[in-house]
């Protein structure tokens, strides 16, 4: 088995997880989640306001089991959609053949900072459109037992926070599809 990184080279390549690309970061992979542990990568899902996200008809399990509610019980629009920073799920993800993929919608090589990404701002990713949610994306338990301990608490360590090492939370402002290989860019 291999073992979990560690704090110190987490902490060695922030430089290089902070010099990822700004704007018109291609999407390297897409994953569709059909149930609990389930992990499929298209080539192509669609997103949708209504369902989320949806693999030849079939959507995730956001509609009917999300990790948020609003108020009224109906999920929680803002975590439609995960994006996780390549650099940093190639940092943790070390066990490729024994360890669970993370299971983020869309992996891109983008920087996804508070600074270049503002809660609100709007991404066209494909033909949809997305918003960068409030939600901060702090690493769930699964996290921690996928790639340990010392990945959970350098996601939320002091002055990271703003940086999303985990990624971003989106919600699907206008239906589209996309596909490995289209640009995200923001603004649009």
């Amino acid at each position: 088995m291999t073992p979990p990184v560690t704090r110190a080279e987490l902490d060695a390549a922030l430089a290089q997880v902070r010099a990822a690309p700004r704007d018109d970061a291609p999407v390297l992979e897409l994953t569709f989640r059909p149930g609990y542990g389930q992990r499929l990568h298209p080539p192509r899902l669609s997103l949708t306001a209504a369902r989320g996200v949806l693999l030849e008809g079939q959507a995730e399990r956001w509609p009917v089991a999300p990790w948020m509610r609003l108020a009224d019980g109906s999920p929680d629009p803002r975590i439609q959609v995960s994006i996780l920073p390549r650099r940093v799920m190639d940092l943790v993800w070390r066990d490729r053949e024994g360890t669970p993929h993370p299971g983020d919608t869309i992996i891109a090589d983008l920087d996804m900072s508070e600074a270049n990404l503002p809660a609100g701002s709007l991404l066209s990713v494909g033909s949809a459109t997305l918003r960068v949610s409030d939600v901060f994306n702090d690493a769930c338990v699964k996290w921690k037992v996928r790639y340990g301990a010392e990945a959970k608490d350098w996601i939320t360590a002091p002055g990271h926070p703003p940086l999303r090492l985990r990624g971003i939370l989106c919600e699907i402002v206008a239906d589209g599809e996309v596909a490995v290989g289209d640009p995200i860019r923001k603004g649009h």
